[in-house]
């Protein structure tokens, strides 16, 4: 047989064990062998470490001895598909391969590493009995309606097979809420589901410490980073794993652009690059209030990486206030648009009806202004300290403007340079902190009502 030839073979067997075709880094790694190469020439050829190409063909090779019922390795891949035609694997037998393993499409390529026979057979008891982490995550008492969020979350993970997710949003949105309940509806599709906080600013080595105590046979101490790095791609191939980060802003810089990591944070970039761009069957998803720099470039060019505004609540934040036990609810759709449909905002002034205003929304209504409670303000405070003086500059023009404005407006106005204003105008962009709106080919920015009112706040 041809090197043509002993690919389409080497796929057939794949596809008849897994349900999926072999990768492109699967078929260069089989043709360089075909060829003779070592692994360094194979990784020089296609840009990847030896480690890492060593590490997809151990696997393969894994798969094949499994398939083949003898060991196949570098070595003697070439004398063992020499003789493929006495073996009679033909396609019959390859149909009648998958006819007798009704399972075989829902195991992974690199699931199989390290096990039996007969583990293999109870392949599908293990996708519906994950290993779940949640020790890190909070307690989540009240979900509201995201059917339409969920819907997408779970055709990107499950169905397109996504590798990297943001969910993007601002504070008190949601974000975490959402990932725990889409957890619950998408469990049975993964191997392992983990979810770590970032919240006390952990460094790389640390995150990957913990991540990987989750996995059978791993040490605790590593040789160095890029050793832990190997290892957890080596299990989010030979599993399907689903992981969270929570609060990645926290790693990034306060008063400089968003989405930019702090010095001893920046490894943590080059990490999700390579979850984006090496091939496995896993997905992390990244919660933040701000979009990392990387996913934007990322998302444009690799189509397993995604990110997803999680926007207001709109009139599903009805069931916060009648949680509350509010009163006049003919006045509730006007509360919820002035908080923007932010969950977290809404509790907060609710709390403060409940207190100072006999539980009466018309009361508080009346007062004719965004009312702040000090949880409100204390929150806002946050965000505001965050951002850079130009943006700052931007948003006070923005709470003095009596409706939407261009970007000439705001240039006129303004004295920054064209670069210093389009990267502050970027920045805010990805702290989701402006209102943008296309008219007529025009581009508008403007301040929500709680964000404009807490700027004229702070300038008096």
């Amino acid at each position: 047989m041809n090197s043509a030839e002993v690919l389409q073979l080497v796929d057939n067997l794949i596809f008849a064990k897994t349900g999926k075709h072999l990768e492109d880094l699967q078929k260069n790694l089989l043709k360089g062998t075909i060829e003779g190469k070592k692994y360094s020439d194979i990784a020089k050829d296609i840009g990847f470490s030896d480690s890492h190409v060593k590490n997809v063909g151990q696997e393969l090779w894994n798969i094949l001895s499994l398939v083949l019922g003898e060991k196949v390795k570098k070595s003697n891949f070439k004398s063992v598909f020499r003789n493929i035609k006495s073996l009679n694997f033909s396609s019959a037998i390859i149909s009648g391969y998958c006819h007798a393993n009704p399972t075989a499409n829902n195991i992974n390529i690199f699931s199989d590493r390290e096990r039996s026979p007969t583990s293999i057979e109870n392949s599908q008891e293990t996708k519906n009995q994950p290993k779940i982490d949640l020790a890190e995550a909070p307690n989540i008492f009240n979900f509201y309606d995201r059917s339409s969020e969920l819907k997408t979350l779970e055709n990107w993970i499950v169905k397109d097979s996504s590798r990297l997710i943001a969910l993007l949003g601002i504070s008190g949105i949601g974000k975490t809420t959402l990932i725990l309940e889409l957890i619950k509806q998408i469990e049975t599709n993964f191997n392992y589901i983990i979810y770590r906080s970032l919240r006390f600013s952990p460094t790389l080595d640390i995150t990957l410490t913990k991540l990987l105590k989750n996995f059978p046979n791993q040490g605790d101490t590593y040789e160095n980073i890029e050793t832990q790095i190997s290892q957890l791609l080596n299990c989010l191939r030979q599993y399907r794993c689903l992981i969270v980060f929570d609060d990645l802003q926290i790693l990034f810089c306060s008063g400089k652009i968003a989405g930019q990591y702090q010095t001893e944070y920046e490894n943590y970039q080059i990490f999700f690059q390579l979850i984006a761009e090496i091939n496995h069957h896993s997905c992390l998803i990244l919660n933040s209030r701000e979009k990392p720099i990387e996913i934007a470039q990322l998302e444009t060019n690799n189509k397993y990486v995604r990110s997803l505004i999680l926007s207001n609540l709109g009139l599903a934040a009805k069931q916060i206030l009648q949680n509350q036990k509010l009163l006049d609810e003919e006045a509730w759709e006007n509360l919820i648009n002035i908080y923007q449909g932010n969950p977290r905002w809404i509790e907060f002034t609710g709390t403060m009806i409940q207190e100072l205003f006999d539980n009466s929304v018309a009361k508080f209504l009346s007062w004719e202004k965004v009312i702040f409670s000090e949880s409100l303000v204390a929150e806002l405070d946050k965000n505001f300290q965050r951002i850079t003086q130009n943006e700052k500059a931007i948003i006070i023009q923005l709470s003095q403007a009596n409706k939407p404005v261009t970007l000439h407006q705001i240039d006129k106005n303004l004295e920054l340079s064209t670069s210093d204003l389009l990267n502050a105008i970027q920045s805010l962009k990805r702290r989701l902190l402006l209102d943008i709106k296309q008219e007529y080919q025009t581009t508008y920015f403007s301040l929500n009502k709680v964000w404009k009112q807490y700027i004229q706040n702070q300038s008096t």
